[in-house]
């Protein structure tokens, strides 16, 4: 079974949690986050090259400094302050007339390394090292971790209870999308919560976060290292996790575009789609697929249909089923030439959030010759993977909304 805890969070008071919580470090642009952030945004911490002019490269040791600098500020200031003892915390994310509610709470690293925590894509070694830096300098997981769980009623009443009261924070952000937050500090219910994970649920699965979890888990072992002391009980054994009932997470698609067709024309690269798919135009408008094994593909003005024809693929493999994979291998590979989907810059991916549109907009610009419309990987297919080793291709899921960060912050002393 997981191993979690609660923590004293780090957090803004009620008062300025919209002017301190800020999008993710990974979905913005320095540019963006520069012309979004306000004197009290997050941002100013967890991208703080935009504080300079020109802005810096994010790697300058210069911006690692001021990293550390604005965290120290934002505590002297008050627009973060520490909450007196340790607490779990309940986080409701709304979108589209869908809640989802998750469990704030620590995580132990030693569960990542004995593969409790399960994950379903590969990291790179340079982002790991990354996200290593900031959690070595700040001494602290400023931002959290996505995991999903199997779905537990037991801990589905509590949060139905605490969800009961008036939240601690409540604010819908740029996307439209609702925000609310409550603080879960009643010791018995605190225990029972405890003794529900660790007596019940038998797994985490990484949703998003992969890197930043490989860097937690990393940071523990070199921590661990450097203390002669070392017990086990230390807080950097610990780390930070929105934890979601599967149930209640929803993937959305994540999309591909190509800058070129490998040297073909048009006519030859259609003829060449046709021997494994049933390809059919579809007209002008956007072309969204609505079952497994179907395509929308946008070239040239015109959006298609594919449909991969029978025999094509493996429904009883659970990677060789993925749409990502049959994608891959009959496109992509045989035929567009791309061979590692990690560092051809031939590709780029598109998260659904954007709308086909983004897609025919890339195309229609010049910047990319075609793009490929996917029909998203079920929660059901993610768990799957994970529980039998295996590994999804790369950028095969995309969740919405993204965890607001700022609302809580976890120390490693």
């Amino acid at each position: 079974m997981v191993r979690v805890k609660p923590f004293a969070a780090v957090r803004p008071p009620r008062d300025l949690v919209t002017e301190v919580a800020a999008p993710p470090y990974d979905v913005l642009n320095s540019v963006e986050a520069a012309r979004i952030a306000g004197d009290k945004s997050l941002l100013h911490i967890t991208k703080p090259e935009i504080d300079f002019d020109p802005i810096l490269p994010d790697h300058d040791p210069r911006v690692y400094e001021r990293a550390v600098k604005n965290f120290r500020l934002w505590q002297e200031r008050g627009w973060l302050r520490r909450d007196p003892k340790p607490c779990y915390y309940i986080y409701a994310q709304t979108m589209d007339g869908r809640t989802q509610y998750g469990i704030v709470l620590c995580a132990h690293a030693g569960d990542y390394a004995s593969g409790l925590i399960k994950k379903h894509e590969l990291t790179r070694k340079d982002k790991e090292d990354d996200r290593m830096v900031h959690v070595r300098i700040q001494n602290a997981n400023i931002e959290p971790v996505f995991f999903a769980y199997k779905d537990d009623a037991d801990l589905d009443a509590i949060v139905a209870g605490v969800t009961a009261a008036a939240p601690e924070y409540s604010f819908v952000d740029d996307n439209g999308f609702g925000h609310k937050f409550w603080t879960v500090s009643d010791d018995a219910t605190i225990a029972r919560i405890t003794e529900l994970f660790t007596g019940g649920v038998e797994a985490f699965y990484v949703a998003d976060g992969h890197h930043r979890t490989a860097a937690a888990a990393r940071v523990c072992e070199e921590k661990k290292a450097q203390n002669p002391n070392h017990t086990g009980e230390e807080e950097y054994n610990w780390f930070m996790a929105v934890c979601f009932p599967a149930g209640q997470l929803k993937i959305i698609d994540y999309n591909r575009v190509v800058k070129d067709l490998n040297g073909l024309d048009k006519a030859a690269f259609l003829a060449a789609l046709d021997k494994d798919f049933d390809v059919k135009p579809e007209g002008s408008s956007p072309y969204r697929p609505s079952a497994l094994h179907e395509f929308g593909m946008y070239l040239d003005g015109i959006w298609y249909s594919l449909k991969a024809k029978p025999g094509r693929y493996d429904d009883s493999d659970p990677i060789g089923v993925l749409d990502v994979t049959i994608l891959s291998n009959l496109v992509l590979d045989k035929i567009l030439g791309i061979k590692d989907l990690r560092t051809d810059k031939r590709i780029d991916f598109v998260g659904g959030i954007r709308g086909l549109g983004e897609l025919q907009r890339r195309v229609d610009s010049g910047e990319m010759a075609v793009a490929f419309a996917m029909y998203p990987v079920s929660m059901d297919q993610l768990v799957r993977i994970a529980d039998s080793g295996n590994i999804m291709p790369p950028k095969t899921t995309w969740f919405e909304p993204k965890l607001r960060s700022g609302l809580a912050i976890h120390t490693l002393d």
